[in-house]
C-alpha cells in the first residue's frame, strides 16, 4: 500500500481485523483495508505533521490522532469530519486510548506533560501528569489504571490514572533527541536507547532488568559505528515474552525475554 508521504504511526483495529490506521508527515490520517489494499477513509484536517494515531479497543469505529498543529482529533470511521477537536498549546507527540474505555485518552506533549482527557468533557483535562523534563514521546497503557510514558529526558515513568499519582521513574537508557520506541505488557516496559541497545524494565523496579546490544560478530562494524545508531522501534508480541526491535541502520531483531 503506497502512501503519499512519510509515515509516523500505525494502529491495527482490534475488532475489524483488516483495518489499519496510519498518520503521516502531511498530517493525513488514513484508514486502510489491508485485503483490498485501498484506503477506506482519508482525514485531512490536521495542518501539520501528525505524529500518532490509535484505534479504540472498546469502540472499533473510533480513532484518535495528535499533531504538530497542537490539536488532538477524534474520528469515527462512518463520518467524514472529526467528531471532536481538542486544541492544546504545544505540539502533540503521542495519543492513546485507555484499553478498557473509549472515553479516556492520554496525550503526550512537547510541553513535558501528559494530559489525560475524558472525551465527554474535553474542555479541560481530567488530570495533567507532570515530572518529565523534556517532550513526552510515547504513552502506553499496561492496564486500564497504569500508564507508562517515555521522554527525551532519558526516563520512562509509570503513572496511576485512577488515583492521579506518579508511581515510578525508570532510568538506565539514553534518549535525548530521537524517537526510540516504547512497548509494554502487563509486567514489563521496554524501550530503545541511543546507545544502540534495547532496555527492559520490570514495572516494580527503577533500574533495568536486562538489556540487549545490537551489532554482532557477523556484522562488520566497529565500536564507533555501533554508537552512531539508535534503536528506533520496539514491540512486544501480545501476551508473550517475544519482542521485535529495530534500529536506525535498518536491522530488525526478534528478542525473547528469558526467565
Amino acid at each position: 500500500m503506497a502512501t503519499r508521504s512519510k509515515l509516523s504511526c500505525l494502529s491495527w483495529n482490534k475488532f475489524t481485523k483488516n483495518h489499519i490506521a496510519s498518520s503521516d508527515y502531511e498530517g493525513i490520517v488514513t484508514v486502510w483495508d489491508v485485503t483490498t489494499r485501498q484506503s477506506v477513509m482519508e482525514y485531512e484536517e490536521h495542518e501539520k505533521r501528525a505524529w500518532s494515531v490509535d484505534f479504540s479497543r472498546m469502540e472499533p469505529s473510533m480513532l484518535v490522532s495528535g499533531s504538530d498543529d497542537c490539536k488532538v482529533k477524534v474520528w469515527c470511521t462512518n463520518q467524514e469530519a472529526s467528531v471532536l477537536n481538542i486544541d492544546m498549546k504545544a505540539n502533540i507527540c503521542c495519543v492513546k486510548f485507555n484499553p478498557e474505555s473509549s472515553k479516556y485518552v492520554a496525550v503526550g506533549s512537547a510541553d513535558h506533560h501528559i494530559h489525560y482527557y475524558d472525551l465527554r468533557n474535553p474542555c479541560h483535562p481530567l488530570h495533567v501528569f507532570s515530572g518529565h523534563k523534556k517532550a513526552v514521546s510515547y504513552v502506553k497503557f499496561l492496564s486500564n489504571n497504569e500508564l507508562a510514558s517515555a521522554s527525551t529526558d532519558s526516563t520512562l515513568r509509570l503513572w496511576d490514572v485512577k488515583d492521579n499519582l506518579p508511581v515510578r521513574t525508570f532510568r538506565g537508557h539514553t534518549n535525548e533527541k530521537n524517537f526510540v520506541g516504547l512497548t509494554v505488557n502487563n509486567e514489563f516496559l521496554a524501550c530503545g536507547s541511543e546507545t544502540n541497545e534495547v532496555f527492559v524494565y520490570h514495572k516494580a523496579i527503577s533500574k533495568p532488568a536486562t538489556w540487549h546490544r545490537f551489532g554482532s560478530p557477523d556484522v562488520d562494524e566497529t565500536e564507533e559505528d555501533a554508537g552512531s545508531y539508535f534503536i528506533s522501534a520496539v514491540c512486544w508480541k501480545s501476551e508473550s515474552p517475544t519482542m521485535l526491535a529495530a534500529n536506525s541502520r535498518g536491522t530488525i531483531k526478534v528478542l525473547v525475554l528469558a526467565a
